[in-house]
């Protein structure tokens, strides 16, 4: 089964993308291409794929990319693909922090769509001067929040949406990791060293690197806007320049309240990022670790395992399935979510008509959200803890 729905998604209707960063040695940029290739909505004709030109120019070799489009630095792959007749339609960023913002702002302003890494950019200032370019241009612009295209969590957020929990009371979030445990950053793991960087990573380490896939996650679901929170964040690892843990209260614009604890010094957890969702008439438990199964406890009756690629799912998580149930279905096929819900809307700008009202993915107004939260959060636990507006 696909999410697209479509057998023309085919060959030469294929989307063309670019894609900045991600060549060799980097993890996320091999999660992206499987991701935009899953539902063979995409195709890859152009990259500037590492900030050393000949790395970036051997990484896109080896990935079948043409000599002519395999391009040095990210400003001549926005220079060259602009003067194409097949010019890459989209562009993906899937640097570290640092260089989302001047990349994406230029890749808008040349009429390319955008699909980016979070956190959307490293402060405020620049995240809210990315959605100004985004509503001038009019582009599609994706954020990869990949755990809103879970299944199971598009169920949840139907549930919520249609009522059955009732007034959402009690929300608790939490994305614990221990890779982080000992100072792996002095090994040369290239993957620790730019997110413990203040120059690379922004202000928030833990917080703005999983932190923000929590609270994310928690306002996907609910449908609830944070008014304000309470931080403590620590660096538990000796000589470390960025937080390695975040605990959090959080009050939510209507009433409800919660908590969030971001860990990457935990250790026995690998990627255990869990939500929990109380309202009047009963609770919401997923697990991303099992995300095959949501725990549906309606108040007053026993508590019920709906799974995934069952009759028990909703037509939300249903259309975001794609194979039987028993097998499971998660980070990369979150990712292809995000991927092939941007496809439609791209594909509707290119009709010059309304993307249909069921494509949901992370905008550029969900990135900035994550930012001023990351912001909130260092500025809170610099005072004390001090509530701090979001």
């Amino acid at each position: 089964m696909s999410i697209t729905g479509r057998d023309d998604a085919k060959g030469p209707d294929r989307i063309r993308y670019a894609m900045v960063g991600g060549g060799q040695g980097a993890f996320i940029g091999a999660v992206h291409r499987l991701a935009a290739r899953m539902d063979d909505e995409f195709t890859l004709v152009a990259g500037a794929l590492s900030s050393e030109p000949q790395r970036a120019k051997e990484s896109a070799l080896t990935l079948g990319i043409p000599a002519e489009r395999a391009y040095g630095t990210w400003e001549e792959l926005i220079a060259g693909e602009g003067k194409r007749a097949d010019r890459a339609e989209v562009v993906a960023i899937v640097t570290p922090n640092h260089m989302h913002f001047a990349p994406a702002k230029a890749a808008l302003e040349a009429g390319f769509h955008v699909i980016c890494d979070k956190p959307l950019t490293t402060t405020l200032e620049d995240a809210r001067a990315l959605a100004d370019v985004v509503k001038r241009t009019g582009k599609v612009f994706a954020v990869t929040h990949n755990y809103t295209g879970y299944p199971m969590i598009r169920h949840a957020r139907a549930m919520i949406a249609a009522g059955e929990l009732g007034k959402i009371r009690v929300v608790q979030v939490e994305y614990a990791q221990g890779w982080l445990s000992t100072k792996l950053e002095d090994s040369g793991q290239k993957q620790a060293a730019w997110r413990v960087d203040p120059a690379r990573s922004g202000a928030g380490g833990c917080i703005g690197d999983i932190g923000t896939h929590a609270y994310n996650l928690a306002c996907f679901v609910t449908g609830l806007t944070l008014d304000s929170l309470s931080a403590d964040l620590s660096t538990f690892v000796d000589g470390r320049r960025l937080d390695d843990n975040a605990n959090l209260l959080l009050r939510f614009e209507g009433g409800a309240k919660g908590m969030l604890w971001a860990s990457q010094v935990a250790p026995g957890n690998e990627n255990a990022l869990r939500l929990r969702v109380y309202g009047e008439r009963g609770g919401l438990n997923w697990e991303q670790e099992q995300p095959n199964d949501l725990w549906w406890s309606p108040l007053g009756q026993p508590t019920v395992k709906l799974t995934r690629g069952t009759g028990a799912v909703n037509a939300a998580g249903a259309r975001v399935t794609r194979i039987p149930s028993g097998h499971p279905e998660g980070y990369l096929e979150g990712f292809a979510t995000i991927y092939t819900e941007a496809a439609r809307a791209i594909r509707a700008a290119r009709a010059g008509s309304a993307p249909d009202p069921a494509v949901t993915f992370p905008s550029v107004d969900d990135g900035v959200a994550g930012v001023a939260f990351i912001e909130a959060a260092v500025r809170s636990s610099a005072a004390g803890g001090r509530w701090e507006k979001v």
